[in-house]
């Protein structure tokens, strides 16, 4: 059983299982373009790379396209209108929730996804009211893998960062967290790209299903 204070995880691909919206909003978005759908296989584990890495996986371009902001923004608008059509919690991390909420340990997040983006999906699955605190770029000068996110979020619950936990399923997650000073989990179950070993990233506990997480939690 691990000491912590508070607990604090990314969204996508850690808390929330957002793929199978990205992914069909990308398919959407191919078919206008009269191009095939891509299996979801081939897509998911660039849904951690957000809007930007989809687009590149979808239409094969870059940024400096001339043509890749309209496309994008296109993408946004698609995913905004479903975000949360297929979207649900991790396997295990229902559990983990009402646990921490029974302990009167706070809960929240620290994402890169915008505001916009984030409020929106955890309000559609009631999630948005059980959070402690929810922090995204938008609140922040310095995304993650900066500490300024981390830091923040720890401020709003009153948690010593050395106290706080954070679970997260790339690099930058967890190089945001040590770097506030807080334990951290690498969440193997997530979008880890290809070539990508999550149990390299120096986090102090890696664990490859979201269902060992409770137990690792909570377990004596």
């Amino acid at each position: 059983m691990l000491a912590f204070k508070a607990l604090l995880f990314d969204l996508d691909g850690t808390l929330l299982d957002t793929a199978p919206d990205f992914i069909s909003a990308l398919n959407i978005q191919l078919g206008m373009h009269g191009r095939d759908p891509l299996p979801a296989s081939a897509v998911r584990t660039s849904v951690t790379n957000g809007s930007a890495g989809l687009i590149q996986e979808g239409f094969g371009i870059t940024p400096d396209h001339v043509d890749f902001e309209t496309i994008r923004q296109q993408y946004l608008d698609l995913y905004f209108n479903n975000l949360a059509d297929q979207t649900h919690l991790f396997s295990g991390l229902e559990d983990v929730l009402m646990r921490c909420e029974h302990d009167n340990i706070p809960w929240g997040i620290v994402t890169n996804k915008p505001w916009k983006f984030s409020s929106a999906v955890l309000e559609q699955l009631d999630l948005m009211s059980r959070a402690a605190t929810v922090i995204c770029p938008d609140h922040v000068v310095h995304p993650k893998p900066h500490p300024e996110a981390m830091l923040l979020a720890a401020a709003q619950i009153s948690v010593s960062p050395q106290d706080c936990l954070y679970v997260g399923d790339h690099r930058r997650d967890i190089d945001a967290g040590r770097a506030a000073g807080m334990k951290t989990i690498a969440a193997g179950w997530g979008y880890i790209e290809h070539g990508e070993d999550a149990s390299n990233w120096k986090a102090d506990h890696f664990i490859s299903e979201s269902s060992q997480l409770y137990p690792l939690l909570f377990n004596p």
